[in-house]
């Protein structure tokens, strides 16, 4: 594959496969989590994270706190994450905050399901947090 920039310059780009961007993509996500609700990065919890693209499924392990994550069916996992490919990717690419993860959950673009208690947890944790913001927000001003 030639570089982008000048047609013919014997330049090669690295191929780089879609598994790493997504590992890389998971990765990101989590990092963009754990700084905004601080109080998730110490879970220990084993999950699934399932992208579905154009007949295409790919399936995700990630471990917790380490944050290891690997391509492999998680038989393992407690919670299982399902969402589109193409829109993980934008919510990644556009540095998506935990309001918009929780939108996409609300709507449907994305599906959690697993053990209630955990769910639950996660839930009311990040509640917490955003009632936090809030009340900052509202002393500031």
């Amino acid at each position: 594959m030639a570089c982008a920039g000048r047609p013919g310059s014997g330049r090669k780009l690295a191929a780089v496969s879609s598994t790493t961007d997504a590992k890389e993509q998971i990765a990101t996500a989590l990092a963009s989590i754990a700084e905004e609700v601080p109080a998730l990065a110490p879970l220990k919890l084993v999950f699934a994270v399932v992208l579905r693209g154009r007949g295409d499924v790919q399936q995700f392990r990630v471990e917790l706190p380490e944050r290891k994550i690997t391509k492999e069916v998680a038989t393992d996992a407690r919670v299982t994450i399902e969402l589109p490919r193409a829109f993980f990717n934008v919510m990644v690419s556009e540095g998506a905050r935990v309001a918009d993860w929780r939108e996409a959950f609300h709507y449907g673009q994305a599906k959690a399901t697993g053990v209630p208690q955990l769910l639950k947890l996660i839930e009311r944790v990040v509640d917490l947090h955003e009632e936090r913001a809030r009340l900052r927000r509202a002393k500031q001003h």
